[in-house]
């Protein structure tokens, strides 16, 4: 895919939530990224760099500190390579460590967006100004570094907020560009990547549909595939993979569980039928609800989920003779279910930590693992997909069934099936749809009191949930007009008998996530 003419910013890995936003960055200034553990070797890197002209490493932020017994600590000897070094947060408290600076626990946490004072705007800082908005995440602060390194930036609570050294290309910055929330934060990656690195911006989304292609042909061979195909973006584009890959040898599998959207399972029969894809439908809706009776905890409905697509896939696979299982699993499905050796978990994904530990497959392939949601939607362009495919708002595998708080009943399921549908009505009539990321409803767990036909009504609440987004990693909650929510609230509890009360979700990610559960 890369190939030596590709020039290549190497991210190490610290178990950090944006490390391979990093990455992401990178990539969409036309640099090809590879993220690698923490501990990469020198050896490593100089034989990966027989196949990527490795330019520069960036260290990733992480949930651990620097003084933690057991904290991830880089092979000591990367500084003895002739590469200029970015350390963020976690990567610049290590850095600042290991030149001998002061680094302790801060008295005052700094989380979410501070303003920055940029001294010396040289290096990764050039062309920024005096004062920046950026955002931080960190406990531990650097308050000292020795002579050889020079403080760039600092804040009222942080007094080496960014640093370089005097001699080398080696630099450290507190806060954390890749995030949207640091409004100049892309200037800064460039800076690194063409400024300090001296990158060429060579690589290319074709390339990508080529080696995943080429992969899902390797990984399969002669032997047959099911996909499972929910007929969201990202599945759709492993299906559009997968069959330019397999031809024949592959069948599409649609579980129609009981919480998809309205006319979601007509939706997806009918636009994949047209494409000539070979597809199966499977009612599977009386064995998931029975499955998730009495269960509340929204970790215990995800790996239920979870088992019960796999459980419906082997079936099928069984039937038709295939041993392989195609996901469309992506980069923030894998970092949010925690799949790194020292990252947090924040929720599991059906498809991904979600999985039963016994599995009747031979291999299960992820061709898009390696993708972001936008890079997603780039390579269904490149393959010719259909409009409302390319489009669509993503749309989780658990479906409704992870936007109704507490337990799942098919009352509640045809609740926020019916607010869902309102919600998306009203947004896309008024044209906001391009600007947003996602929006949809969510029912909460929680009654309240209300008043519907001059009587006292008692009756359940539900949350609009609606975001910006480039990549999903981070996002802003929209700035709905109140005109519009007024008539989606209106909408609601006129036409809903059993929903009394509307309240609209003003929280960014981070710290919330954009799916409630």
């Amino acid at each position: 895919m890369t190939g030596a003419e590709y020039d290549a910013i190497l991210v190490l890995d610290f178990g950090g939530q944006y490390c391979h936003l990093i990455g992401r960055r990178i990539r969409e200034n036309g640099v090809y990224s590879e993220i690698a553990s923490h501990d990469i070797k020198p050896e490593e890197i100089k034989a990966l760099s027989e196949k990527l002209n490795i330019k520069g490493v960036i260290l990733s932020g992480g949930p651990a500190s620097v003084f933690d017994e057991n904290a991830p600590k880089p092979d000591i000897h990367i500084f003895d390579l002739d590469l200029p070094i970015l350390g963020l947060c976690y990567g610049h408290q290590y850095i600042a460590k290991f030149f001998g600076g002061e680094v302790k626990q801060a008295k005052r946490r700094e989380y979410g967006p501070a303003y920055v004072t940029i001294e010396k705007p040289v290096g990764v800082l050039e062309g920024l100004s005096k004062k920046e908005k950026v955002w931080m995440s960190h406990g531990d602060t650097v308050f000292y570094v020795p002579r050889e390194l020079e403080v760039l930036a600092y804040t009222r609570n942080c007094p080496v907020a960014a640093f370089k050294h005097r001699t080398r290309p080696i630099y450290g910055l507190q806060w954390h560009p890749e995030v949207a929330h640091t409004v100049n934060g892309m200037q800064m990656i460039r800076n690194f990547i063409f400024k300090v690195c001296g990158c060429s911006a060579k690589w290319r989304m074709e390339d990508v549909v080529e080696k995943m292609v080429n992969e899902v042909k390797n990984e399969v061979g002669h032997g047959k595939a099911i996909i499972a195909l929910s007929g969201g973006i990202d599945s759709s584009v492993a299906t559009a993979v997968a069959a330019k890959a397999l031809g024949d040898k592959l069948t599409a599998v649609f579980v129609d569980h009981g919480f998809m959207r309205d006319k979601e399972p007509e939706f997806v029969k009918s636009t994949f039928e047209k494409l000539g894809i070979n597809l199966v439908v499977v009612n599977a809706q009386n064995r998931f609800f029975e499955k998730l009776k009495g269960v509340i905890d929204p970790e215990a409905k995800r790996k239920i989920i979870g088992e019960e697509f796999i459980r419906v896939f082997e079936e099928v696979a069984e039937k038709i003779g295939a041993e392989y299982l195609i996901q469309g699993t992506i980069y923030p499905d894998r970092i949010e279910s925690g799949f790194k050796k020292f990252s947090d978990k924040i929720k599991t994904h059906h498809n991904v930590a979600g999985l039963p530990t016994r599995i009747r497959f031979k291999k299960i392939v992820e061709p898009l693992r390696d993708l972001y949601k936008d890079e997603v939607r780039k390579v269904a362009q490149i393959l010719g997909l259909p409009k409302e495919i390319v489009f669509r708002q993503p749309f989780p595998g658990p479906g409704l069934a992870v936007r109704v708080i507490g337990e799942v009943t098919r009352e509640k399921i045809e609740i926020v099936k019916r607010a869902d549908r309102i919600v998306r009505d009203e947004i896309e009539k008024s044209g906001l749809k391009d600007r947003l990321w996602q929006y949809f409803a969510v029912l909460m767990d929680t009654k309240s009191t209300g008043v519907k036909g001059d009587a006292r009504a008692y009756g359940y609440v539900v949350a609009i949930r609606a975001v910006e987004s480039r990549e999903a990693m981070t996002a802003s909650f929209a700035r709905i007009p109140f005109s519009i929510l007024e008539r989606i609230a209106t909408k609601i509890t006129n036409e809903i008998p059993q929903v009394v009360r509307v309240v609209y979700d003003v929280t960014h990610k981070p710290p919330a996530t954009i799916e409630w559960e």
